[in-house]
């Protein structure tokens, strides 16, 4: 049985989008195992909005789509639902998390706090404006996949930029942190999120840095609370209902528009 490749479009290669659970940490030495490359792909998908919050992770169909034992599948689940991506519940089997709203309010409080960590930490910095010039690059790439219609590479993109921002400080504990809420709010967000609702995002981003270079602490800290905020509001919108969740994990290359 041949192994499943959840295909990313051929631009997200072009334009450099790493994979969300690329930013997670440091890779294993030897290569990833079987566990490591199941976990990789469900997170991914989840990350890039091909399987949506609430999809039901059935451990036989995961066996099929990995080429995978169930033991295989379940330690896969279980670090990604330490990693609070999945969800895992006695009699009714494991589910791609979905947020109260409690957690909503608990993420975003969380990201904003984090997220004013590293501006502070940053603004702090003399040569801060040089340390951003691949951010701007990256920010560069963001648009031009929002232009190009690559949603994937677009969300992929815009997701990176906060953890690259924390990487800057060379700071492994506040990378892993920040990388885990990103992809707390990436769920959070996508039952209400449309292709429309984010084309200011790497404005927004550009507002950002343009005021770290500056060492201009509080004007960041504003820029980035108002692009939290942005995302936050976006849950007001209902999601749709009756998708097949597992049209992510077909034997086919994936249309970024999915």
């Amino acid at each position: 049985m041949a192994m499943l490749q959840l295909k990313p479009a051929r631009a997200t290669q072009d334009l450099k989008a790493p994979r969300a659970s690329s930013l997670r940490g440091t890779q294993p030495a030897g290569g990833p195992s079987d566990v490591d490359r199941v976990y990789g792909e469900i997170f991914d998908a989840a990350m890039d909005r091909r399987l949506l919050p609430g999809a039901k992770l059935t451990e036989s169909a995961l066996c099929s789509a990995f080429d995978c034992s169930r033991g295989t599948v379940r330690a896969a689940l279980a670090r990604l639902a330490h990693d609070k991506i999945v969800a895992i519940e006695p009699n009714r089997g494991a589910y791609v998390w979905q947020a109260t709203p409690k957690e909503v309010r608990d993420v975003f409080a969380m990201r904003r706090a984090l997220e004013c960590i590293v501006i502070d930490m940053l603004t702090a910095q003399d040569d801060v404006a040089d340390r951003l010039l691949p951010l701007r690059e990256m920010v560069d790439r963001e648009q031009r996949a929002f232009e190009q219609g690559d949603r994937i590479s677009w969300l992929r993109l815009s997701n990176a930029f906060h953890v690259e921002l924390a990487r800057l400080l060379d700071n492994q504990v506040l990378i892993e942190m920040l990388a885990g809420l990103c992809a707390r709010t990436t769920l959070i967000i996508a039952l209400g999120d449309t292709a429309e609702g984010s084309a200011c995002s790497y404005l927004e981003h550009r507002d950002i840095l343009d005021c770290i270079a500056r060492r201009d602490t509080q004007g960041a800290r504003a820029a980035m609370d108002h692009h939290l905020e942005d995302c936050e509001q976006r849950m007001d919108v209902a999601p749709e209902t009756g998708a097949d969740p597992w049209s992510a994990l077909q034997r086919r290359p994936l249309n970024p528009s999915l």
